[in-house]
């Protein structure tokens, strides 16, 4: 909804001009825009507001125009309620055409019919509205993400693939609950791909059930997920209890298979174990079998399909913010739950949650560390082959010193084969690699998301409410702890933009005479690299930074110590 102006509104009090807003209910979801600057009757705001409209668009638009009295008091100027279906649908990003609307003076309602006849003047507002459908409306995290389509039929391409899914049997389950005195678990799987969720039959009373179902759906792209949760009914035989619809069905463990990682055609038949993050600590509350099979109808579509974007043309054309985003999925999880619960058998809002990873922006120390160490382990590579090139330039091993030099000095000969040499070098990492690769789908890892080494405190704190329902002192240790990781955090980013600056005032005569040796050396370089070859300079260089370290000093070199000496920002901030 794009709300362009109102016109001729009337404030209740006709001695202040109105300062305006509107505000724009679908449905549960509220959005209102900026008060309009200008105190006029006439106001102007031209702002975009997005919501999630499922169908068959049963809901309303409802829109007031309401004045901002003070602080506390907002009166309502008018309104209008228009159902969904007057509005036209959108395929690409060609702009709709926009229409006015009389609003109706609030406080007339159906017992004041008649007075409405007797007006004959009305203020109106100007709106540019359609329902569109070349998004693809994301109830899930792009992480892992089961369907990329835009919500409009007619825009689906043809599917790649079919995918088979066998949910056989599961293996271990600890008990979830107690029954008649001794412990018991009721399970039951879910499973959801795209559009389409399943879920299998509850076997009773078992720590071993077996389901033997097969559930097929239409790929539509080889980059997504497939997840799979197993639950503990808890609803069986609870119709007549008085705490029934506040009983859970407990999560059992969640297993994610990305079908880009399948060999086409084979049939992967794997036990995948079941985890689960408690207060207390990870679990492995048991096993679950599957057998999965991807089946691609064109391998070339298919290849083809790894150059495409990977959401429809309208997220990169008119992109949502990042804040939209996370409003929309999350007023659309609440759509799809509501939807879900009312199927049968009901799956309950807890299951949903857990199933569209509802909590995952959620703080947690324990995951924050995790990606610390994904990033380190990233950053390795690099940082082994930083020490083993200054093993070489220091001459640890003085053959493998000689042939670098050698390398090198091909390189400069023949500097034709330097980009071949590294495609080449990437080709054979590819095929030594090869006899290394997985041979089945990747699981849940408990070390990987740090849920082994975790402290007790910081897992309670990940499953505390949001706000907190933690006792002042509790909340207070906490917040503490946080100001010093976010300390050394800000620590960090000081120091980059720092450096950043040092480098920026090169050139910006912050120092004169810093930025007048950086001057004349420009000027002499920029001789030299002229008369010079720059196979010449290149040689050179190697060969200087490569030499012995007889030849080398303790002490930093002389660009290191002028680039430390320049000047930032620093002496400014308080």
């Amino acid at each position: 909804v794009n709300v362009i102006e109102a016109q001729d509104i009337v404030p209740n009090d006709r001695s202040r001009l109105p300062e305006v807003f509107v505000k724009v209910q679908v449905g549960n979801q509220i959005l209102r825009t900026g008060i309009c600057p200008d105190r006029t009757a006439n106001p102007m705001w031209n702002e975009d507001l997005v919501f999630v409209a499922a169908e068959p668009f049963e809901e309303h638009l409802v829109l007031t125009v309401e004045d901002r009295v003070h602080s506390s008091k907002d009166d309502v100027l008018g309104r209008i309620s228009l159902p969904l279906t007057v509005f036209d649908k959108r395929l690409d990003h060609r702009q709709v055409n926009s229409r006015w609307f009389d609003l109706e003076k609030f406080g007339f309602g159906a017992l004041e019919g008649d007075r409405r006849k007797d007006l004959k003047f009305s203020s109106r507002v100007h709106l540019r509205a359609c329902l569109e459908g070349g998004y693809h409306v994301l109830d899930e995290s792009t992480l892992y993400i089961s369907d990329q389509r835009p919500t409009a039929k007619q825009l689906w391409k043809p599917p790649v693939g079919i995918l088979e899914v066998g949910i056989l049997s599961a293996q271990g389950l600890l008990p979830m609950k107690m029954k008649d005195g001794r412990g018991s678990t009721d399970a039951y799987c879910v499973a959801k791909y795209g559009q389409k969720w399943t879920r299998t039959r509850t076997i009773i009373d078992s720590f071993s059930p077996k389901w033997n179902e097969q559930y097929t759906w239409e790929v539509y792209d080889p980059c997504t997920v497939l997840t799979l949760g197993v639950f503990d009914n808890c609803h069986l035989g609870s119709g007549n209890k008085p705490d029934a619809s506040q009983q859970r069905d407990s999560r059992i463990g969640k297993v994610r298979i990305r079908l880009s990682a399948l060999d086409a055609h084979r049939v992967y038949t794997h036990s995948y174990p079941l985890l689960v993050l408690h207060p207390s600590g990870v679990k492995k509350t048991g096993e679950i079998q599957l057998a999965v099979r991807f089946t691609t109808l064109s391998l070339a579509h298919t290849i083809h399909i790894y150059g495409h974007p990977l959401l429809p043309k309208m997220h990169y054309i008119h992109p949502f913010t990042v804040n939209q985003v996370e409003n929309l999925r999350y007023q659309a999880m609440t759509i799809v739950a509501a939807r879900l619960g009312r199927a049968e058998p009901p799956l309950r809002k807890e299951v949903v949650e857990y199933m569209l990873d509802v909590d995952s922006h959620v703080w947690s120390m324990r995951r924050s560390k995790a990606n610390f160490f994904r990033i380190m382990s990233l950053l390795s590579g690099i940082i082994s082959t930083n020490r083993w090139f200054n093993d070489v330039c220091h001459w640890k091993n003085p053959t493998t010193s000689v042939l670098v030099h050698v390398l090198f000095l091909i390189l400069i000969c023949y500097p034709e084969l330097i980009l071949p040499t590294i495609f080449l070098y990437g080709f054979l990492i590819g095929l030594w690699n090869y006899r290394l690769r997985p041979r089945g789908p990747p699981h849940m890892d408990a070390k990987l998301s740090w849920a082994e080494a975790v402290n007790p405190d910081e897992l309670d704190e990940e499953f505390d409410t949001f706000p907190t329902s933690r006792e002042n002192d509790v909340v207070r240790m906490r917040y503490d702890r946080l100001r010093s990781v976010a300390g050394r955090i800000q620590t960090v980013a000081g120091d980059v933009a720092t450096q950043g600056e040092r480098l920026q005032s090169l050139l910006t005569w912050r120092d004169p005479r810093a930025t007048c040796l950086f001057v004349v050396f420009c000027l002499c370089a920029a001789v030299v690299m002229y008369v010079s070859p720059a196979r010449v300079v290149v040689l050179v260089g190697g060969l200087y930074y490569l030499r012995h370290p007889r030849f080398r000093s303790k002490l930093p070199s002389v660009p290191s110590n002028f680039f430390r000496r320049l000047t930032a920002r620093t002496d400014s901030m308080l």
